[in-house]
């Protein structure tokens, strides 16, 4: 017997024009105004945050530095520093302005190492909440996604201004 898991959701993934070169720098590169389509939350001289598309949990989201490496000890330390600061505030918003009961903070660095997308470093913030998995993510490898995208994407983005800067 064959399960089907119906996903309308994840269209946009499959049709969607696939970006050439680093998806990271594409994001780092493009305009302000494009950053509703591209889920950015935050940018400054050093990184930027962005929700995570295809997010462990609602509200997951990364920071990552402009400057591409995959080599988190070729970072500058200024960089690091900044995106360890900006984790601080993002647990607190998390926490805080979005009731989290919990927080993931994580990196992937290398392929082998589970990395999605190796070539860029970037660091996961990810949400918890008591009984957050169940048996799908157990028995079936599959994630349920209890909310819309677009709605956590605007919830966060409104809390950036009051816990990041």
């Amino acid at each position: 017997m064959n399960d089907i898991l119906y996903a309308p959701w994840r269209d946009e993934y499959v049709t969607n024009e696939k970006i050439e070169g680093c998806v990271f720098c594409h994001i780092s590169s493009s305009q302000e105004g494009s950053d509703e389509e591209l889920h950015v939350l935050y940018r400054d001289e050093h990184c930027f945050m962005v929700m995570n598309r295809y997010p462990y949990t609602p509200g997951h989201f990364m920071i990552i530095p402009h400057l591409h490496t995959d080599k988190l000890e070729e970072l500058p330390s200024q960089t690091w520093l900044h995106m360890s600061g900006l984790a601080q505030k993002s647990v607190r918003l998390l926490k805080e302005g979005f009731g989290a009961h919990g927080v993931n903070i994580g990196m992937n660095l290398g392929k082998v190492a589970g990395a999605g997308i190796a070539e860029h470093v970037h660091l996961h913030i990810v949400p918890r909440w008591k009984r957050d998995t169940n048996f799908i993510t157990s028995i079936a490898q599959s994630r349920v996604y209890s909310t819309d995208f677009i709605k956590i994407y605007q919830k966060i983005k409104s809390l950036i201004p009051e816990y990041i800067g």
